[in-house]
């Protein structure tokens, strides 16, 4: 089971639609929330991309020195740079993390945003280029020189000089809810990723992907994305959630769901599903709340309970086959050791790979050339 946390890149916040006790990403907090992150054991943490955060790969550069084991899950956005000069980048931080580099790819769900950044493709278009892109990029880490026409992307002669510690590459993560994301996933993704929604719906989702795999011959691994508020005691827990909303009024909840209504994700679709835009009944299934998602776009739930009940919702979606959960809550810093204090000593999984030993990663040397 790989446990990650999540890097707020964009700042951190207390209080969901409110500038009370926000927290700029200034280097000194996102050193210390990488910090935390290594020293408690998490496998990895997620750096997002957009416009309103810092750069993910500059970010997540800056973090190398100051951990030894975590590993960077970067949110990649095809469509964004060319396949070869993403592969250059990765391969550069492969290596000089020692092997420390995840890739999420993320094709976007905000036509305004992508506007901004000159991408005016309709949806599906833009998952013809992710699979484009996916497809020069395992090419490419073949080591041979790669010749490619597509719709959107033609080079001559792409090739890497030099290879990443990872073989054959670093993980590819990836989320999406359409059919032609489905799809994508199937033909090229390591890991599928999903927002988490009550595990009925998940399940759906992965055996999906699972068939569509095996008809590419692959089998792939799943994933959840899922904020988490653990303590002692379910009321301390849900006291914690719901304060996240503490200055969150409805003209507030109006304007964000207005501003998603312009997304074309149908991810984000199922996500407003779950609440309406409504504070009535946020439980959308045992111990899962919908309440993140009314104010804040991206993933909209939460796990929410004392330690032993969210270790074993985690095992629901574990028994559905999931075997990482990509986890954050708010603020990031606290929340981070909550998680580890409270939860990890409960999860079966956990358990073991303490029993082995603590490091989660052994680093291994660089390799020179393409052998």
């Amino acid at each position: 089971m790989e446990l990650m946390w999540f890097i707020p890149t964009h700042g951190d916040n207390r209080y969901l639609g409110s500038p009370i006790q926000r927290r700029a990403a200034s280097p000194d907090y996102l050193a210390t929330i990488a910090k935390t992150i290594d020293s408690l054991g998490f496998t990895g943490a997620l750096l997002p991309t957009g416009a309103g955060c810092e750069d993910s790969w500059v970010a997540a550069a800056s973090l190398i020195p100051l951990t030894t084991q975590m590993k960077f899950l970067i949110a990649v956005r095809p469509g964004s740079l060319p396949p070869t000069l993403a592969a250059r980048m990765a391969v550069t931080f492969d290596r000089l993390s020692n092997g420390r580099l995840l890739l999420n790819i993320i094709t976007g769900g905000d036509p305004v945003e992508l506007a901004g950044d000159g991408t005016f493709l309709s949806h599906d278009e833009r998952y013809e280029v992710t699979d484009e892109f996916l497809q020069v990029w395992r090419e490419l880490f073949t080591g041979k020189a790669v010749d490619f026409e597509g719709k959107h992307i033609k080079l001559k002669g792409g090739q890497l000089q030099m290879p990443p510690v990872q073989q054959p590459y670093p993980a590819l993560y990836f989320g999406g809810s359409s059919p032609v994301a489905l799809d994508v996933a199937a033909r090229h993704i390591d890991v599928y990723l999903s927002l988490a929604e009550p595990p009925a719906m998940m399940k759906e989702k992965f055996d999906a992907v699972r068939e569509l795999a095996a008809q590419h011959g692959r089998t792939i691994r799943f994933g959840v994305r899922v904020h988490v508020f653990v303590r002692e005691t379910a009321e301390e827990a849900w006291a914690a959630a719901r304060n996240t909303l503490r200055y969150v009024d409805e003209a507030a909840i109006a304007a964000a769901q207005a501003k998603l209504q312009r997304f074309d994700s149908v991810g984000q679709g199922r996500m407003r599903s779950l609440h309406g835009g409504s504070q009535d009944d946020l439980e959308v299934s045992p111990n899962l709340w919908a309440g993140i998602g009314l104010i804040n776009k991206g993933i909209g739930t939460a796990l929410v309970g004392d330690a032993d009940t969210v270790a074993e919702r985690i095992q629901e979606y574990a028994d559905i086959g999931a075997d990482t959960f990509v986890l954050s809550s708010y603020p990031h810093l606290e929340e981070a050791y909550h998680v580890a204090e409270l939860l990890f000593p409960r999860l079966p999984a956990w358990q073991e790979k303490l029993r082995e030993g603590d490091e989660v990663y052994d680093p291994k040397s660089l390799p020179k050339t393409w052998g």
